[in-house]
C-alpha cells in the first residue's frame, strides 16, 4: 500500500465520521446525545485539519469549539432537563416578537455579509503563525469575531432563562 492510498483512506474515514456525526446531531431525539455527537463531529473536523497540516487550526478547533462551545451546549442541556417534564406547557405566546427579532438579525447578517471591508467570496491569503492570526482577528475580522461572541452570549442567556425556576 502506498502513502497516497493510506492518506486517501484516512481522509475518507474521517470525512465519513464528520458526515455521520452531523447526521446523528440533527436526527437524535435526545438533546444530550445530540451534543455528544456534536463533540464527535468537531473532533473529526479537527482530524481533517491535521491531515491538511493546519495544526494551529486543529488546536483551535479542539480548544474553542470542543472545549468551549460544545461544553457550553452540554451545560445548557443539563440545565434544561426539566423541559422533558410532562407538566410544562409547550405553547409559545411570543411567536410574532420572535419572528420580528429573527428578521432583524437576518437583515443584520445580510448587511454584514454584503457591506464588509473583508472579502467573503474568495479564499484569503495564507497567514503564518498565531500572532498574525490574532492580529487579523482583532483588526480586519473583528466584526465577525464579535458577532460570534454575541451569538454565544445570547445562547448562554437563553439557556439560563429557560432553566430558571418561576
Amino acid at each position: 500500500m502506498t502513502d497516497a492510498f493510506l492518506t486517501n483512506l484516512a481522509f475518507y474515514v474521517i470525512s465519513f465520521c464528520v458526515i455521520a456525526g452531523g447526521i446523528f446531531v440533527v436526527s437524535s431525539r435526545n438533546l444530550f446525545h445530540s451534543a455528544v455527537f456534536l463533540v464527535f463531529t468537531l473532533f473529526s473536523v479537527a482530524g481533517i485539519f491535521v491531515m491538511l497540516s493546519a495544526y494551529l487550526l486543529a488546536a483551535i478547533q479542539v480548544l474553542v469549539y470542543v472545549g468551549a462551545v460544545a461544553m457550553l451546549m452540554i451545560f445548557g442541556v443539563m440545565l434544561t432537563t426539566q423541559l422533558s417534564n410532562v407538566r410544562i406547557r409547550y405553547m409559545n405566546e411570543q411567536v410574532w416578537p420572535a419572528l420580528l427579532i429573527c428578521a432583524g438579525f437576518l437583515a443584520l447578517l445580510v448587511y454584514g455579509l454584503t457591506d464588509t471591508p473583508f472579502a467573503t467570496g474568495n479564499v484569503a491569503a495564507p497567514v503564518e503563525g498565531a500572532k498574525a492570526i490574532g492580529t487579523l482577528l482583532m483588526t480586519k475580522y473583528v466584526l465577525p469575531f464579535e458577532m460570534v461572541s454575541v451569538l454565544l452570549l445570547a445562547a448562554l442567556v437563553g439557556a439560563i432563562v429557560i432553566a430558571k425556576k418561576d
